[in-house]
């Protein structure tokens, strides 16, 4: 794939160590997973993931701001979501998710929302479940130990590093404002969280 294909240079992924599995790995993620290291990591297809990005960024940026609903119960994944909220106006959701919040108007943390991203299946569990009943459309970022039954679309990545998640974030950021005609993301890779702090 030719180098200006990609959303960011490819060191820049390959730095975040974006394509950077874990030791374990479901059949789900199988298709996506590029080799298995000697020392046992799985690495992902960075071309997949590049494309999946792709389509993310166009599926995101069909809906307004207040539409869409980010998870990340990680706290690797806490400043890069802050700072694509801040840049996007997309609702994000970092602390435990209490079921029902999409489910029952009379809770007082209760939020109506036509798209959900997940950081990771696994811990946002419940959120899945709620947005299932409702027929909300789930995408999640899904790393080799992840299932991936029930969800719209997978977008196989590290999604427990923090600057891998940082870097994603900010293409999010980036791709969402440019296809809306939003302006240009002013905000820089390290403000999602890329760089050594």
């Amino acid at each position: 794939m030719a180098e200006e294909e990609f959303l960011v240079p490819l060191d820049q992924y390959l730095k975040a160590g974006l394509h950077i599995g874990t030791k374990y790995k479901t059949k789900y993620m199988e298709p996506f997973i590029y080799k298995v290291r000697s020392d046992g990591l799985s690495i992902l297809n960075i071309q997949e993931i590049n494309k999946r990005l792709k389509i993310l960024a166009g599926f995101l940026a069909r809906y307004n701001p207040e539409e869409i609903l980010v998870i990340g119960r990680r706290e690797n994944s806490w400043k890069a979501l802050r700072s694509f909220s801040q840049v996007t106006g997309i609702k994000i959701f970092t602390e435990r998710y209490s079921p029902g919040v999409l489910l029952n108007p009379a809770l007082e943390e209760f939020m109506e929302i036509n798209l959900l991203l997940v950081v990771d299946p696994f811990p946002d569990k419940n959120v899945i479940d709620d947005a299932l009943k409702l027929g909300v459309p789930v995408i999640a970022l899904c790393d080799t130990n992840n299932t991936a039954n029930e969800l719209d679309l997978v977008v196989p990545c590290n999604n427990k590093g923090r600057k891998s998640l940082g870097l994603i974030f900010y293409i999010l950021a980036r791709e969402y404002l440019k296809l809306r005609k939003l302006g240009d993301l002013k905000l820089k890779p390290e403000d999602f969280g890329t760089e050594d702090e």
